[in-house]
């Protein structure tokens, strides 16, 4: 089961292979272009944390980091502890409450159980603030071994997605680091108003 336990080892022995360093191309690409700072940023299954350090480097003034491991979520308190913009939270994404005008998704669709996927996007639509985007990078190809990370196709994550957002970019990166090109999907997902969400 990938519960509080099994993550916090992973990172405890640094079994962390999805972890490139750093703020990823195509997120970092998208975060350059955006002009307003004083938006509410969800990072969910934020790991270590990378894109933060991007947006609080540059100005964004308020970022919540969620995460299902204490261990990891103490490091970074430490780590970000003069940086008030950004809030840290213990806590299974699927528990969490709030709204936020961007949610990134950066390895954590991923990471949970393929069985969650409609979940996911159901609770990514209630998370999200009226006209709010959920942006990120996804898989597009499957993987040899048992999971995490788990794969998928396009065809797949629309199933998903379509109910609750308009798709307003959905296609295979053009800036992926050169281990994923052609294995990744940039998405720009924009929050239905809910009549149309729920048909």
């Amino acid at each position: 089961m990938l519960n509080e336990e099994f993550w916090t080892e992973r990172y405890r022995n640094q079994q962390t292979g999805w972890d490139i360093g750093y703020v990823s191309p195509p997120l970092q690409s998208y975060f350059e272009q955006l002009t307003r700072k004083d938006i509410h940023i969800l990072i969910p299954g934020c790991g270590n944390a990378y894109e933060a350090e991007f947006l609080v480097r540059n100005g964004f003034q308020s970022i919540t980091l969620v995460d299902i491991s204490s261990f990891l979520i103490e490091k970074l308190q430490k780590q970000f502890a003069s940086y008030p913009q950004i809030k840290l939270i213990h806590k299974d994404f699927f528990a969490l409450k709030g709204k936020y005008d961007l949610i990134v998704e950066q390895t954590f669709f991923c990471a949970i159980e393929p069985s969650l996927r409609a979940l996911y996007a159901k609770k990514m639509y209630e998370l999200l603030s009226e006209k709010g985007k959920l942006v990120g990078v996804l898989f597009n190809r499957e993987f040899e071994h048992s999971g995490p990370p788990f794969g998928g196709s396009k065809s797949e994550y629309l199933n998903y997605f379509e109910p609750y957002f308009d798709l307003k970019i959905f296609e295979t990166c053009y800036n992926s680091i050169p281990p994923r090109a052609g294995a990744e999907l940039f998405m720009i997902l924009e929050k239905k108003n809910r009549a149309t969400a729920l048909g």
